[in-house]
């Protein structure tokens, strides 16, 4: 097969539908638009959440909460994916970046005790919960918060 043999696979590909081309195209005149109305103008239609003036739902349901502007929000780590490093390795958020084992550092790196922990390792974050300190320390490690 060459490159100018290449054709779409059957019925993958359709032509668009022309519509207001004459009558017997199924779509002549009003162009499947129907008569007259909002709908049936240019621009027109109603707006997303629009109920015809009736209240709309979402004014009839109270506010509730509020985005609080200093929140700061962790990467995640669990214990069993620092299992990956040598032993006696200083596991930084630079270190942790570097080996993709997390993404982005948004406001810091937490390390969180999902899974269990086999090396003794030394470990900077900026947060740790309370139940994995406990275990990086009971596998021989260090804890050092940033």
């Amino acid at each position: 097969m060459k490159l100018h043999e290449l054709k779409p696979a059957a019925g993958s590909r359709s032509e668009r539908n022309r519509v207001g081309r004459g009558m017997s195209s199924g779509n002549g005149k009003t162009s499947g638009r129907g008569h007259k109305g909002q709908k049936a103008r240019s621009g027109g239609g109603v707006r997303p959440g629009f109920e015809g003036g009736q209240n709309p739902l979402f004014r009839r349901l109270p506010k509730r909460g509020f985005n609080n502007p200093t929140r700061k929000e962790f990467a995640v780590i669990n214990l069993d994916t620092l299992n990956r490093f040598e032993d006696g390795t200083e596991v930084t958020p630079e270190l942790l970046i570097e080996t993709r084992a997390v993404k982005g550092m948004k406001d810091g790196v937490k390390i969180l005790s999902n899974g269990k922990i086999e090396k003794k390792l030394t470990v900077k974050a900026h947060k740790f919960s309370e139940a994995a300190k406990q275990a990086i320390e009971a596998a021989g490690g260090t804890v050092e918060v940033i």
